[in-house]
C-alpha cells in the first residue's frame, strides 16, 4: 500500500531503511492508541461537516475490526508503510472505502504521532504509579514488621550508630513514594491534547480540539499548536527525568541488598527463586537480579540522556529528530515498571536475620551516645566528644534493642512514623485509581468497548 506522503517517485531503499527505522516495530504497541485517537478525530470531524454520519459509522467499525485484529496478531505493520499510521489508514480504507481517505483530514502525522504516543504514555505511567504504590506498600508492612528489630547504621560503610531495619526499610518507602508524587505531578502536565496542531500551525478548518480532548479524557487542550510540536520529546524527557529518580533509589535498594546479604554479613536472606546459580560453581547462589536492577537502573538514567540530548539544539518546528525519541520512551515506561515489580517481589520475600544483625553491634556504635550521655550529666558536647573519642576501649556493650527503643524524636528508629506515609500513600493511591478508572471508562466510552491501550508495553 502507498506511503501517506507518496506522490510520483519511490524512496530511495537505504534511505527509506534509515528513515523508518524501528518505528513499524514499535508501532505495534500504540494500534489501539492510535485507533482510538483517531475515532475521537473522526467522531469531531463529523460535528463540523467533514464526514456524514454514514461515514462515521462505517470508520467506527472499521477501527473496531483493526483492533480486533491487532489482539489476534493477525493486524501486520511492515516496513514499507513506515509506521502504525500508515498501516491503520491503508487497512481502514479497504474496510470503509472512501471514508477512510477522510480520516486524515486536518491533522499531520505530527500531532497524529503524538495523540497516540501520549494517550499511550499516560496509561503507562497510571501503570507505573500503581506499581510504584505497591513497592511503598510492601516496604511499610516491612518496615513495621520489622521496626524493632536493630540493625547497624553506617556513614562511609563503616559503623556509625544503632538504628533498625524498619528504619532503613521505612528510608526506602519514603523515597519511592517521593518519586511518585513526582511522576505524577509530571502525569499533570502530560495530561494535555495534542491533537489538532497539525504540523504545528494549524489548519482552516473549525477543528474542535475540546471535543477530541474530552472523548480521550483529557484534562485540559495543550493551547499552542507550535508548542505542541516543540515539546514533543521535552514532555517524555519530563517522565523519563521521574522514572530516572525512582531507578536511582531502586539501584541504590539493590546495592543494600547485595551487600548485605553477603555470607560475611548476613543480614538479609534472598529467597533462592529469586537469585540463579554457576554453570561452573555448585554452591553458588548470585542475586543476579539485583545487579541487573542496577544495571537497568543505569539503562533508564541513558535513556533520559539519549531524549535530553536529542531535543537539546533542535529549531521550531517539527523536525524528524523527534522520531528518535519514541523508542527511549516506550522503552522506559517498560523498563521503571518491571524494576519496580522485581523490587516489591524481594520484599515479598526476603528474610531477616536479627542474630546476625545484633552481631553487628560492636561496642564503638554506642560511642555517640555514650558521648551524649556525659552531656547530659552537664559535660560539654565538644568535652564529651573528646573524653569517649580517647577512651573507645572502655566503651560496654549495650542491649541493641534498647538503644533502638531510645531515639523517640520524629522519624527515629524508636518513632518511625511510618503512618505518616503510609495515609499520604492512601491518598495517592485513591487520586490514581481514580484516575485509571475514568480514563478507562472514557476510552470504553469512545469505543463502545473496553479497549487495553498498554498490553505491548512488556514486549518494548
Amino acid at each position: 500500500m502507498a506511503k501517506l506522503w507518496q506522490k510520483n517517485y519511490e524512496l530511495n531503499t537505504l534511505i527509506e531503511g534509515f528513515t523508518v527505522g524501528k518505528d513499524y516495530l514499535l508501532d505495534q504497541a500504540l494500534v489501539p492508541a492510535d485507533c482510538a485517537a483517531s475515532l475521537a478525530h473522526g467522531k469531531m470531524l463529523e460535528k463540523i461537516g467533514i464526514l456524514t454520519n454514514k461515514e462515521l459509522e462505517s470508520l467506527e467499525k472499521g477501527f473496531h475490526t483493526i483492533v480486533d485484529e491487532h489482539a489476534r496478531g493477525v493486524f501486520t505493520i511492515n516496513r514499507s508503510d513506515e509506521d502504525c499510521h500508515t498501516a491503520i489508514e491503508n487497512r481502514l480504507t479497504e474496510l470503509a472505502g472512501d471514508a477512510g481517505k477522510k480520516i486524515h483530514t486536518g491533522r499531520s502525522r505530527n500531532d497524529q504521532v503524538q495523540a497516540a504516543t501520549r494517550l499511550f504514555g499516560r496509561r503507562a505511567i497510571l501503570d507505573v504509579l500503581t506499581d510504584g504504590i505497591s513497592l511503598v506498600s510492601v516496604l511499610l508492612k516491612f518496615a513495621e514488621a520489622n521496626k524493632a528489630v536493630p540493625m547497624p547504621g553506617r556513614t562511609h560503610m563503616q559503623i556509625a550508630m544503632p538504628s533498625s531495619v524498619g528504619l532503613w526499610a521505612g528510608a526506602w518507602a519514603e523515597e519511592i513514594f517521593d518519586g511518585l508524587l513526582n511522576l505524577n505531578n509530571v502525569y499533570d502536565i502530560f495530561n494535555q491534547s495534542p491533537l489538532g496542531a497539525a504540523a504545528s500551525y494549524g489548519v482552516p478548518l473549525p477543528l474542535d480540539r475540546e471535543m477530541t480532548a474530552d472523548l480521550m479524557g483529557y484534562k485540559k487542550v495543550q493551547n499552542n499548536v507550535l508548542y505542541v510540536n516543540n515539546s514533543r520529546g521535552k514532555l517524555e524527557s519530563m517522565v523519563l527525568s521521574a522514572l530516572d529518580y525512582m531507578g536511582i533509589t531502586l539501584s541504590c535498594m539493590a546495592q543494600d541488598l547485595i551487600l548485605f546479604s553477603l555470607p560475611e554479613f548476613g543480614y538479609f536472606s534472598l529467597p533462592r527463586e529469586l537469585c540463579s546459580g554457576s554453570s561452573i560453581m555448585p554452591q553458588k547462589k548470585n542475586p543476579d537480579g539485583l545487579e541487573l536492577m542496577r544495571a537497568k537502573a543505569a539503562t533508564l538514567s541513558s535513556l533520559v540522556f539519549q531524549v535530553r540530548g536529542i531535543n537539546r539544539a533542535l529549531p521550531s518546528g517539527y523536525n524528524r529528530d523527534f522520531q528518535e525519541t519514541k523508542e527511549p520512551f516506550l522503552k522506559g515506561l517498560s523498563l521503571a515498571g518491571e524494576c519496580l515489580k522485581v523490587m516489591d517481589l524481594t520484599f515479598e520475600k526476603l528474610e531477616v536475620n536479627q542474630v546476625n544483625l545484633e552481631k553487628g553491634f560492636t561496642s564503638d556504635i554506642y560511642a555517640t551516645d555514650a558521648a551524649l550521655e556525659l552531656v547530659a550529666a552537664g559535660s560539654s558536647f565538644r568535652d564529651a566528644y573528646k573524653e569517649v573519642g580517647l577512651n573507645l576501649d572502655k566503651l560496654a556493650d549495650r542491649n541493641p534493642a534498647d538503644s533502638v527503643k531510645n531515639r523517640t524524636h520524629t522519624g527515629t528508629a524508636g518513632n518511625p512514623g511510618f503512618e505518616i506515609c503510609g495515609k499520604q500513600l492512601e491518598i495517592l493511591a485513591s487520586v490514581v485509581a481514580g484516575e485509571i478508572d475514568g480514563f478507562d471508562s472514557v476510552l470504553s466510552s469512545l469505543m463502545g468497548k473496553k479497549l487495553d491501550l498498554i498490553a505491548g508495553l512488556a514486549r518494548i
